[in-house]
C-alpha cells in the first residue's frame, strides 16, 4: 500500500481557493516596503547632491532632515509633520527623546539617537535657529515651511517632496539597478518607518526595543521585520553550520567534506 494511502495524507489542499474575510489580493508584508541596507547606501548619497537636480538650498536641506530624522527615529509621517521643538527633551543621562501622539491618540516617547540629533542640529542651523533646547520656542515646527518658518510641513506636501526625491533616485539608479528603480517608484513616505525597523533589527537592536520605539501593541507586529534580509540570514547560518574537519583530534569548522573524506581513506589504507 502506498505510504500516502496508508497514512491517509491529503493529496490536495481542501482550503485552496478559500478567501479569508478582509484579505486583499496582492497584500505585501512590511519587509517588501522597506529598503535594504545596501539599497539605502545607494539612495541616501543622492540627497547630498540635489542642488545639481534643481532643488533649492532650503528644500534640499529639509529633504535631508526628513530622510535622516525619519530613518533614525521611525516616526510615522503624521507624527513627523506635527512635531514641535517643545516635544524634544533630554533626560538626566543626556539621552534625547521626542514626545509624540500616535495612532489612537496614544502618547509615547521615541528615542532620538545621535544621528537623528545631528540631523536636527544641522537643519536648525540652516534655519538660523539655535541648537540649544534652552533657546528654542516650543511651538517651532521641526519641519519648516519654505516660505514661512512658523508654518510647518503638511502631509500632502511631505508626500509630494518624498515622491519627487524617490523619482529622482529611480532615474539616477535605473542604469545600474533597474529593480531598485522600480521599487523607488512604488515607495511612499511610510517606507521610511519600515526601513528604520528593518535596519534596527538587522544591526542588533532587540525586538522589544524596536517594538517600544515604534509603539507596537505586540512584539509579534514588530517581528515581521525580521524576515527581510535573506542574504544575511543565509550567511549567518552558513557560519553556524559550516562543514567541519578534524585538526589534531579536534573538529574545526570551515573545511570541505572532500578533504575530510580523503583523510579518512588514508587512515583506512594504513
Amino acid at each position: 500500500v502506498p505510504l500516502a494511502d496508508e497514512q491517509r495524507y491529503l493529496v490536495a489542499n481542501p482550503f485552496a481557493g478559500v478567501r479569508v474575510k478582509g484579505a486583499k489580493a496582492g497584500d505585501t508584508t512590511p519587509s517588501s516596503r522597506a529598503f535594504t541596507e545596501h539599497e539605502w547606501t545607494l539612495i541616501r548619497p543622492i540627497a547630498d547632491r540635489l542642488a545639481d537636480e534643481g532643488w533649492t538650498t532650503e528644500s534640499a536641506a529639509r529633504l535631508r532632515f526628513v530622510l535622516d530624522f525619519g530613518y533614525a527615529t521611525g516616526l510615522r509621517s503624521g507624527e513627523l509633520i506635527r512635531a514641535r521643538l517643545g516635544q524634544v527633551s533630554d533626560d538626566e543621562a543626556g539621552n534625547r527623546w521626542i514626545a509624540v501622539v500616535g495612532k489612537g491618540h496614544k502618547t509615547g516617547r521615541v528615542a532620538v539617537p545621535p544621528s537623528a540629533r545631528l540631523a536636527l542640529d544641522r537643519y536648525l542651523a540652516t534655519r538660523g535657529i539655535a541648537v540649544s533646547p534652552a533657546q528654542w520656542s516650543a511651538s517651532t515646527p521641526l519641519n519648516a515651511g519654505l516660505d514661512d518658518d512658523v508654518v510647518g510641513l503638511t502631509g500632502s506636501r511631505l508626500w509630494t517632496v518624498l515622491k519627487r526625491f524617490f523619482s529622482q533616485c529611480a532615474a539616477d539608479l535605473e542604469p545600474i539597478n533597474t529593480a531598485l528603480a522600480e521599487k523607488l517608484r512604488r515607495a511612499s513616505p511610510h517606507w521610511m518607518r519600515h526601513t528604520h525597523a528593518t535596519h534596527a533589527l538587522g544591526k542588533g537592536a532587540s525586538l522589544t526595543t524596536v517594538r517600544d520605539n515604534l509603539r507596537h501593541a505586540s512584539v509579534s507586529t514588530t517581528s515581521v521585520y525580521l524576515h527581510t534580509d535573506e542574504a544575511r540570514r543565509a550567511r549567518e547560518l552558513a557560519g553556524a553550520f559550516g562543514v567541519a574537519h578534524r585538526v589534531k583530534g579536534r573538529v574545526k569548522p570551515g573545511r570541505t567534506a572532500r578533504k575530510t573524506n580523503s583523510s579518512r581513506k588514508r587512515l583506512i589504507h594504513k
